[in-house]
């Protein structure tokens, strides 16, 4: 069973390469272009992994990782932040309200699957897919 990403980000182009890259390495992936469908999809769909964007429409990634967070508990996805806010206190931010990692774009495909393989693994979700 694959697993499921669920990636969420204003800007059409990024989601559509994340989209494109994490299926060919074998991930279902959903998307969502705002915090608000994010968090809505997120509680409905349960993924597996999320990778959220920061600055959004209608509801920021950190808001969204906290509510995930909240509502989920134990339950909830791994978190990945995907972000262009690159300032030590943004990441020590998303970092502190719940986030496994934190990725500052431009990112490297490669290196977000990387990043991907290592999370799951550590929260004992084995798939290790490659670009």
């Amino acid at each position: 069973m694959a697993i499921r990403v669920l990636a969420v980000d204003d800007e059409e182009d990024i989601l559509r390469l994340i989209e494109i890259k994490l299926k060919k390495a074998g991930f279902e992936v959903l998307t969502a272009r705002d915090g608000q469908e994010a968090l809505e999809k997120a509680l409905a769909e349960k993924p597996d992994l999320m990778l959220v964007d920061v600055m959004m429409p209608r509801r920021d990634g950190y808001s969204v990782v906290s509510e995930v967070k909240r509502q989920l508990g134990t339950e909830a996805p791994v978190i990945i932040l995907l972000t262009a806010r690159g300032q030590e206190a943004d990441i020590v931010q998303g970092l502190t309200i719940g986030a496994d990692d934190y990725i500052v774009k431009p990112f490297s495909p490669r290196e977000l699957i990387a990043r991907i393989n290592v999370v799951l693994i550590k929260r004992g979700k084995y798939h290790v897919a490659s670009e």
